[in-house]
């Protein structure tokens, strides 16, 4: 329970900076709870920072938002279930990571490794550290995302996207 007052507390910190409108609700069945809040905007790629359960992970990296257009945009901000995706459900990729479930007219949107728009086809990458449209340590980001997933032994995962 501390940990959830705790996450709470945070969670609010962070939008009073963001001065955000739209309500949140949060999945508080869920042990897992993602946040990402997108702050920075340009032509080729939007940055953002990831919490999770309250907790500032990681910075993320995502291409920028053209209609939600398959391969080219981010997904539009709300609310969607993750599951832990494996290295033998992937052609691609050959680690542990992140599946984002029923994203409107899109499949397969994934959190990976990667450090420019042109490494994410749709998907969120996670580093630490980033610039203008690039993430860094992006390898070592991703370990410790899944390593902090997996110690919460739980595979109900719940992810909020919010732009300010």
């Amino acid at each position: 329970m501390k940990k959830l007052l705790k996450f709470v507390e945070n969670l609010l910190k962070k939008l009073k900076v963001l001065k955000c409108t739209k309500s949140i609700t949060f999945d508080l069945e869920s042990k897992i709870n993602l946040l990402l809040i997108r702050d920075t905007f340009t032509e080729n790629s939007t940055i953002g920072e990831l919490f999770l359960n309250g907790e500032r992970m990681c910075d993320t990296l995502e291409n920028p938002y053209i209609n939600n257009e398959r391969n080219i945009s981010c997904i539009p901000e709300g609310q969607y279930k993750v599951r832990l995706r494996t290295a033998r459900e992937s052609a691609t990729r050959d680690y542990l990571h992140l599946l984002v479930q029923d994203v409107p007219n899109r499949d397969y949107i994934l959190f990976h490794r990667g450090n420019t728009a042109k490494d994410t086809s749709g998907c969120i990458l996670v580093g630490l550290g980033s610039q203008q449209d690039f993430v860094q340590n992006s390898t070592l980001a991703m370990d410790l995302l899944m390593k902090e997933i997996i110690n919460l032994e739980e595979t109900k995962i719940n992810l909020i996207i919010k732009n300010p």
